[in-house]
């Protein structure tokens, strides 16, 4: 990884001009989320999810839609210098515009979302619209979510553990319950720090499956559960 981005086996992504950069969190959903033949990224900065999609499901088409212009602009030239440029396409506009009449409905929804509600906004105005969600307040994300997504589709994020519980509460208030959920640790001394978690219409029967992981063995690398997820991803 430098300073302007970071190379993974298919793909290189650039993100100097994103407020957010390519990070463990990014990683973790674009290797875990599951997948359809129409993919939707919210939010999706440097592009970095939706290629991991892309190349994980080989004929997938994938729309990612951001806010800023300049991540929608470093999100199109990173795609653009990859196998996968012709199935992806990058929209910049609030995901709030998208509509199911205009854009259809996806079979998986893919989301790394603002989350900071309470605390101080950081000075860089970029990285504030990006972090916090004022741009996109849970309630607005799932009331979206839930139009565009199919019937059996599934809607996937990462979030930090603290923020579940409103996560959730927001879920199932827009008729979207939890299928699938893993417990991230840093390392096993730590309690869990962010949380990928998967739901699907509560129209939709399906089962719930929860589980914990690691991200550190107890010599500081990879875990064996991390290493097999990023396999495809990461050079060694």
């Amino acid at each position: 990884m430098s300073g302007r981005g970071f190379t993974f086996k298919q793909f290189d992504v650039q993100h100097d001009r994103c407020a957010m950069k390519v990070g463990t969190d990014g990683v973790l959903l674009g290797a875990w989320a599951e997948g359809g033949l129409r993919i939707l990224d919210i939010g999706t900065g440097t592009g970095l999810i939706a290629l991991m999609m892309a190349q994980r499901y080989g004929e997938a088409t994938i729309t990612g839609v951001d806010i800023d212009h300049e991540a929608a602009m470093q999100a199109r030239d990173n795609v653009s210098r990859t196998p996968f440029a012709n199935r992806i396409s990058i929209i910049e506009s609030p995901v709030q515009n998208l509509t199911a009449d205009t854009h259809g409905k996806f079979d998986a929804i893919v989301c790394n979302p603002p989350f900071f509600n309470d605390s101080l906004k950081n000075p860089d105005q970029q990285r504030a619209v990006a972090r916090h969600a004022d741009t996109l307040p849970y309630r607005q994300l799932f009331q979206t979510v839930a139009q565009l997504l199919t019937a059996d589709g599934v809607f996937s994020a990462v979030i930090p553990s603290d923020c579940l519980s409103a996560f959730c509460t927001e879920a199932y208030m827009a008729n979207l319950t939890p299928s699938r959920r893993c417990a991230i640790r840093t390392t096993q001394r730590k309690q869990p720090k962010r949380c990928l978690i998967a739901f699907r219409h509560a129209s939709c029967p399906h089962e719930f499956t929860s589980e914990e992981q690691c991200l550190q063995d107890a010599f500081g690398n990879r875990s064996g559960w991390y290493q097999q997820l990023t396999s495809d991803f990461y050079i060694k």
